[in-house]
């Protein structure tokens, strides 16, 4: 079926998105009337989210498409907008968010990040069992299959992205052999209920102080590191030059080059060195490292880090991170036209497995914050490092405040790192699970 949409032509497709934030900007800059009292509700950057998503649902643009020729020839095409913003923008915006970071501020951020990330981590880990054994009771063929066909197997690739990102997904669709010409819907139903839950955690940004009221939580760690970054931004502020300004282009996309330079050659070595270990499953574990946007992501925010020791650090009073969350706001408008909303009804019951799956894993997070007195930001944080990833958990970490974004990043890496034997246990749980 021809799924053309009325714009494919990225110039004007990027426009689009540019007039999408540029009048979330504008109606959230009124003080007066209707908008102060919709974005007390609704935060800002769940409409940059969001609006993209509408105009994706309505068919005026759209992440992927398919054509047909006269004779009947059917052509694939997709966007390049969310691969330029995830590999050009999103590094950049992590080095000018980075250049003013107070690190010893960000480890006095304490234990309670580091067990709201274990956290999430075990709830996708039981939460993929948990929802085949509730589906089984009332729709056991959904939860059935035989071989490479049985949908546990499917699953282990959601359990693979949603813990650690694509490379781990990738290394478990090989582990556990799952019928490629299936995948496609797993894929699915990793950016619906991924995309529905972040809509969600983005919803609570706007609400996080009532949030952190009702979990009694301790934010001293959290506004100390805000005051610390916002009072060094106030020491250097100025009115930025163009000199400035081309300076900090400069570091943004030079560092940038030098990460994709520098991925261009690390992922292919880890790749051969990963591909002679003997053991399957230990090979499996490290396929992460011949992964080029893991290297990129990890190689920019290193550098980032070493410069916000030096007098590079400065360029924050000129706007560095302002610049950087013009490119974060960018991505997640190309993030959210890849949400189709109307495809949540297709696929239904797994589309209520991965709900089933998330809610589990949004429980078990509210739960332990609650017990710990951890706050918001170390929930929705300790989430999108394992459900969203280095793409998405600087988003919302900046969300809450640009210096925050490193927090993201840090914990995203780290769950590359343990997202395949994550991944693998949970998957063993389904198996389980379901031939129970």
């Amino acid at each position: 079926m021809d799924t053309t949409p009325i714009f494919t032509d990225d110039t004007i497709v990027f426009g689009l998105l540019m007039l999408a934030l540029g009048f979330v900007f504008l109606t959230e800059s009124i003080k007066t009337g209707f908008w102060p009292k919709f974005y007390k509700i609704v935060p800002g950057l769940f409409m940059a989210y969001m609006i993209p998503a509408l105009l994706t649902t309505i068919g005026l643009i759209a992440p992927e498409w398919t054509t047909i020729s006269e004779t009947g020839v059917e052509t694939e095409h997709s966007t390049s907008l969310y691969y330029m913003a995830s590999r050009y923008l999103l590094p950049a915006a992590l080095v000018l968010m980075t250049l003013s970071i107070d690190l010893k501020a960000v480890f006095n951020l304490g234990w309670k990040a580091l067990v709201m990330f274990f956290t999430g981590t075990i709830g996708i880990i039981i939460g993929g069992p948990i929802a085949i054994l509730l589906i089984a009771t009332f729709s056991p063929e959904t939860v059935g299959g035989i071989g490479p066909d049985a949908v546990w197997r499917g699953l282990s690739t959601l359990a693979g992205s949603w813990i650690g990102g694509g490379a781990n997904q990738t290394a478990m669709l090989e582990i556990y052999g799952y019928n490629q010409a299936k995948y496609g819907q797993m894929v699915f139903v990793d950016i619906v209920v991924a995309n529905v839950w972040m809509a969600i955690i983005l919803i609570g940004i706007g609400k996080r102080n009532r949030i952190n009221k009702w979990l009694k939580a301790d934010t001293a760690s959290i506004e100390e590191l805000k005051e610390k970054v916002s009072a060094f931004s106030e020491k250097v502020k100025r009115n930025p030059s163009l000199t400035d300004i081309m300076i900090i282009c400069a570091i943004a996309f030079g560092t940038v080059s030098i990460a994709h330079l520098s991925s261009n050659f690390l992922a292919p070595f880890f790749e051969d060195l990963v591909a002679g270990i003997e053991s399957p499953t230990t090979r499996n574990i490290f396929t992460f490292l011949g992964s080029k946007f893991f290297w990129m992501i990890s190689i920019a925010t290193l550098i980032a880090i070493l410069l916000s020791f030096t007098k590079a650090k400065n360029y924050e009073g000129a706007g560095a991170s302002k610049f950087g969350s013009v490119f974060i706001y960018i991505l997640v408008a190309s993030i959210g036209m890849k949400m189709d909303l109307t495809l949540i009804f297709d696929n239904k019951m797994l589309i209520v497995i991965g709900l089933i799956w998330m809610t589990i894993h949004a429980g078990l997070l509210i739960l332990i914050a609650k017990l710990i007195k951890a706050p918001y930001f170390f929930l929705a944080i300790g989430s999108q490092a394992n459900v969203g990833g280095a793409a998405s958990a600087p988003i919302v970490a900046s969300a809450f405040h640009p210096s925050l974004a490193t927090v993201g990043v840090l914990l995203a890496v780290f769950g590359y790192a343990v997202g395949t034997i994550a991944a693998i246990g949970c998957t063993i749980l389904m198996e389980l699970a379901a031939v129970s």
